[in-house]
């Protein structure tokens, strides 16, 4: 009788495990995203800046952004900056823009993501304006030209001299229900 009652103890620890590792694997995309927007890790940025004090601008220092853009594996359309480096001043506002093209015979919906390196820098870039706030839908054979307004932090680091603003382009279409043509 011991036997059985070691072996059936076994099998509800194993069970409580397997339980326990299938909840933890849900609950991690969630606590990654907290800790992304609490510490900055992984270069995520917050949502949109919205400016509480006017920032002092830093005539006396230059910080150069670099834009980088691509597609995620399944995603076919055109997708570049139309500036890829910039140079601006801490504390000022400033405009750049992308392009997208959708080169299908189809409607899409594409959701941009944003990563920045080096990452500690990423809460020194605000965005107060970005195509990567809403999904952005495209007809067949349509291109757009996406603004991005933001500012480099006037408390920046003076260690960081080059900011990198990345965006992966992915198809969104299926997950929000858009009836193909």
């Amino acid at each position: 009788m011991s036997g059985k009652t070691a072996a059936s103890k076994t099998i509800r620890q194993l069970i409580f495990v397997v339980v326990g590792m299938f909840g933890f694997g849900f609950a991690m995309v969630p606590l990654y995203d907290v800790l992304c927007d609490v510490t900055g890790f992984n270069g995520k940025t917050a949502g949109k800046y919205t400016a509480t004090e006017v920032q002092d601008v830093r005539e006396d220092r230059l910080v150069t952004i670099q834009f980088l853009a691509s597609n995620n594996a399944n995603m076919p359309w055109e997708f570049r900056p139309k500036v890829r480096t910039m140079k601006v001043h801490p504390g000022k506002l400033n405009t750049a823009e992308f392009y997208a093209r959708n080169v299908t015979g189809e409607t899409m919906v594409a959701q941009a993501v944003p990563s920045v390196t080096p990452f500690h820098a990423a809460e020194f870039l605000h965005k107060t304006e970005c195509f990567c706030f809403e999904q952005q839908q495209l007809e067949a054979r349509e291109d757009l030209d996406m603004p991005l307004r933001f500012i480099i932090d006037s408390q920046i680091p003076e260690d960081v001299k080059t900011l990198t603003l990345s965006y992966t382009l992915y198809d969104v279409t299926e997950q929000i229900g858009l009836a193909t043509n």
